[in-house]
């Protein structure tokens, strides 16, 4: 076991010495250090949890488990690890458990060292078990930490720019990048190496199903979940219902393709919209749109005879959104009117809708803008809402319709 602890402070000094983009974030790693709460960071795998983690631990004295590790799983006793820590890291004063949630019974065992006084920061990620698991035996004592693949100012921070202070003379460059960013998405990976995107987020999606969501949940039919994989990432931002999956796709029960779509958000591979609905029960029954976590699995992994900017540019907003700390089950929504106009995106601040957000990547024929802003106008007057917005690739002015003010933003400025 020393031998393994030993070797895994190897890979933490190595993975330290590393340089790192500082991520663009609201955290102040000195508060929460300081609290003796227990530090969740979760995420998809491969947006930087660990790095973020390392970022804030890089000048205490920490130890460090890696559970992504087969040797240290196979041979874990927790006494022992516990003896062989105190060896290895001497008078540590965090301790940092990476994908913790590959260790059987890990909240039992957190919980203990939480009472023992042990500050903790751990990483994971599966939604649904990190959630579920950390509520029942651990309520009140963690702080969350949500983590996504690089944000559009990121992005541009890793190639030296500033988003927000672009001169005049770099409007070529912005628009090359924001495109690139729209076709390949924000995984830390392959920001640095486009050329393997694809290669690289599609060893990873297969990953995650197989290992992540498959051999978990011990699915029998990996086939069957994997095409519902494929079909979600070819078919993003599109609203679907278990009932229809279940026909085209040929699957046993609508029981079944419920259980995959929820295995599937698990570990935070898909998203689910649900239709705005004044009534609970009728907006559960509608069906719900769904969404990738990031641009760059559709172009590793979607099956499409042509490119569609505009659901490229509306799933970026959608996790732009998520990343600004709405919940897609309480405070965003899509909306569609009586005559059967749609809005994307309802932004709701606890029971008052704040704003409607329309996405559409290039409004400059006529037909699209009416279009556009007859679907707004319309869910805005039976939503009672004022606050309107168009998000466009470049576009950027004001449009007066009925009474409304629709103001059309960039994605850059968005």
């Amino acid at each position: 076991m020393k031998t393994i602890l030993f070797n895994q402070k190897k890979e933490r000094d190595e993975l330290m010495s590393r340089p790192y983009l500082i991520r663009r974030t609201k955290l102040d790693a000195r508060l929460l250090l300081g609290s003796n709460l227990i530090k969740l960071i979760t995420g998809p795998r491969r947006v930087g949890k660990s790095t973020q983690a390392l970022l804030m631990l890089r000048n205490t004295n920490f130890a460090y488990l890696n559970f992504d590790s087969q040797a240290l799983l196979e041979s874990w006793n927790s006494n022992l690890v516990m003896r062989m820590l105190d060896d290895v890291y001497p008078d540590y004063d965090y301790i940092l458990l990476d994908e913790v949630q590959n260790l059987d019974g890990w909240d039992l065992w957190i919980s203990e060292l939480y009472r023992e006084g042990k500050n903790l920061i751990i990483t994971g990620s599966n939604a649904k078990m990190l959630s579920s698991e950390m509520a029942t035996a651990l309520t009140g004592k963690y702080l969350q930490v949500e983590m996504l693949p690089f944000s559009l100012e990121e992005f541009f921070d890793w190639n030296g720019l500033n988003l927000k202070e672009l001169g005049s003379e770099q409007t070529t460059e912005r628009a090359v990048l924001i495109d690139d960013y729209l076709r390949n998405g924000g995984y830390p990976e392959v920001v640095k190496a486009r050329q393997l995107t694809r290669t690289y987020l599609d060893t990873l999606f297969d990953s995650i199903v197989w290992k992540d969501v498959a051999k978990r949940h011990h699915v029998r039919n990996v086939s069957d979940l994997n095409n519902l994989a494929l079909y979600f990432v070819s078919n993003f931002c599109n609203a679907v219902s278990a009932n229809e999956l279940t026909r085209e796709l040929g699957f046993s029960s609508v029981n079944t393709t419920k259980k995959y779509m929820d295995y599937l958000h698990e570990p935070f591979m898909f998203y689910y919209l649900y239709r705005y609905n004044n009534k609970l029960r009728l907006m559960k029954k509608a069906s719900r749109k769904v969404y990738v976590v990031d641009n760059g699995f559709v172009a590793a992994k979607a099956f499409s005879l042509s490119e569609n900017l505009g659901r490229l540019l509306e799933n970026q907003v959608f996790i732009e959104l998520l990343r600004r700390g709405y919940d897609s089950e309480k405070s965003i929504f899509y909306y569609r009117s009586r005559n059967d106009k749609e809005v994307d995106f309802v932004l709701r601040d606890g029971a008052r809708i704040e704003r409607l957000v329309q996405v559409c990547y290039d409004m400059s024929s006529p037909k699209t803008q009416k279009r556009e802003t007859d679907s707004l106008v319309e869910c805005a007057e039976e939503l009672n809402c004022r606050n309107l917005v168009i998000v466009t690739n470049a576009e950027k002015r004001t449009i007066e319709k009925d009474g409304y003010k629709i103001v059309v933003v960039p994605v850059f400025d968005f």
